[in-house]
């Protein structure tokens, strides 16, 4: 150690070559690890706390490479910085950030009118943590406007949707006490068969949920063909079953892509709509919107008024305090992109996904389920012949490239269809694309001297994130 200028005794002072990982301050320093399970008896120097996370942190996977997940990886910096300047909000506090509250009332307004609404000013809406939530409250004006037409009724309600249903849906049923009754996929049909709803359906039926992008292939459902077969269905019956939408994906791509598909406002049994703000939304985590037809579709009694945070407010959320950072940013990207700078986005991102499923096709190993022309996104398995390998060694192959692919089962009546899924977002650029097919073509010969897949449970999907 150096010496104090004359003077024999070596300086204690701290080493400062490095005043991180060279510390020898019991408190600042690196000699041990802090515990992890319980809170440290003394504080850290806020430079090497952010280190300690920071380096942990490097082991995740990166996000940008990650084709399992459908949430927003990339934003302008000028968003990043308004969230940051947000991110003290607190969202439920409308008295006190009212122009916080003004932004969020500009973007249901703005769905309403992408979605269709006959009168966008009778539509209601707000925003939650995402489509989760959102679900969740649609799910539960459902039941309470079934309720309410069926004071008398003793018998449990159900809801009706296909196996492909994201979880949450599984969630507000149980939570919810409600019968979810699951159309099975069959053959090529991996989502809700619109006859199939109609038969489940009865005098208990809260509602019908038709998904937009399916995360299982990201096909859409054929929503107006469901609304027809609930039209007959009152014809014949007199039940009056409306239709909820889980536009999670699908709810900010057809808009702009598919214009005209008719699946939102403009089919009158459509009573509500949810969306995910952070998905192709084009937002980070975690901003979900739910929007109803007119006051109607939302019973008054779910709507709770309190004053203690200043001014007569309402809120309709599972969630109370949440940041108003999200909101704020996705009135930015609203402002920012137009609908025609939505278009060009989603355009680029679908023509990306179509591009891969074409050269991963070409490839003669796999057989696509879907090609990228509805959600950015499209599924595949091996091909007929393939034996040497399966989907499992496939995602677990390219996740040693950094690629995070899901593999995983199909659900009822489709057990025996493993399948891998790319999707595609903004800033999966044609040169990440690229790098993607040259990384699977390189490993295919790899996998063809397999004698047989590895042995794995084939029941545990990898990596599949909705």
């Amino acid at each position: 150690m150096p010496l104090h200028k004359g003077s024999e005794k070596p300086d204690e002072r701290p080493l400062s070559v490095n005043p991180f990982f060279g510390e020898a301050n019991p408190v600042g320093g690196m000699t041990q690890a802090p515990p992890k399970h319980r809170l440290p008896d003394t504080p850290l120097p806020p430079m090497t706390a952010y280190q300690l996370v920071h380096d942990e942190l490097m082991l995740d996977g990166n996000s940008r490479l990650n084709l399992a997940t459908f949430v927003t990886t990339w934003m302008e910096p000028q968003a990043g910085v308004l969230m940051a300047e947000c991110r003290d909000k607190n969202m439920i506090d409308k008295d006190e950030y009212p122009r916080t509250a003004e932004l969020e009332r500009r973007c249901v307004a703005m769905l309403a009118d992408l979605w269709n609404a006959p009168d966008p000013s009778a539509v209601v809406g707000c925003s939650t943590t995402g489509s989760s939530e959102a679900c969740m409250l649609a799910g539960m004006a459902l039941k309470r406007r079934w309720s309410k037409r069926n004071p008398s009724a003793t018998a449990r309600p159900n809801l009706i949707m296909g196996v492909n249903v994201q979880v949450c849906w599984e969630k507000f049923c149980n939570f919810w006490e409600v019968e979810a009754r699951l159309v099975p996929m069959e053959g090529d049909r991996f989502h809700l068969d619109p006859q199939a709803a109609d038969e489940l359906c009865d005098e208990n039926t809260i509602g019908v949920v038709g998904i937009l992008g399916s995360t299982f292939d990201g096909s859409y459902e054929p929503i107006a063909d469901l609304c027809a077969a609930l039209d007959a269905l009152q014809e014949r019956t007199g039940l009056d079953i409306p239709v909820h939408v889980d536009g999670a994906s699908g709810g900010m791509v057809a808009p702009f892509l598919d214009e005209d598909l008719v699946w939102d406002f403009r089919l009158p049994r459509v009573a509500s709509i949810n969306t995910s703000g952070h998905k192709y939304g084009l937002v980070y985590p975690g901003v979900g919107w739910a929007l109803w037809r007119d006051k109607e579709a939302l019973p008054e009694e779910l709507v709770f008024r309190v004053n203690y945070l200043g001014g007569d407010m309402p809120t309709f959320a599972l969630n109370f305090s949440r940041p108003g950072a999200q909101v704020v940013a996705q009135y930015y990207t609203f402002l920012r992109l137009g609908r025609e700078g939505y278009r060009a986005v989603q355009q680029t991102t679908r023509d990306v996904a179509r591009g891969i499923a074409d050269r991963v096709e070409a490839l003669g190993d796999f057989r696509l389920l879907t090609r990228g022309d509805e959600l950015p996104v499209f599924a595949f398995t091996t091909a007929p012949g393939v034996e040497s390998y399966d989907v499992f060694d496939v995602s677990r192959r390219m996740r040693e490239k950094g690629w995070l692919v899901p593999a995983y089962t199909f659900p009822p009546n489709r057990e025996d269809l493993s399948v891998l899924r790319v999707v595609c977002r903004n800033g999966f650029s044609a040169d990440l694309a690229d790098l993607f097919v040259e990384d699977l073509t390189r490993l295919l010969p790899e996998l063809r001297r397999q004698p047989h897949p590895l042995t794995r449970d084939k029941g545990a999907a990898t990596g599949f994130h909705h």
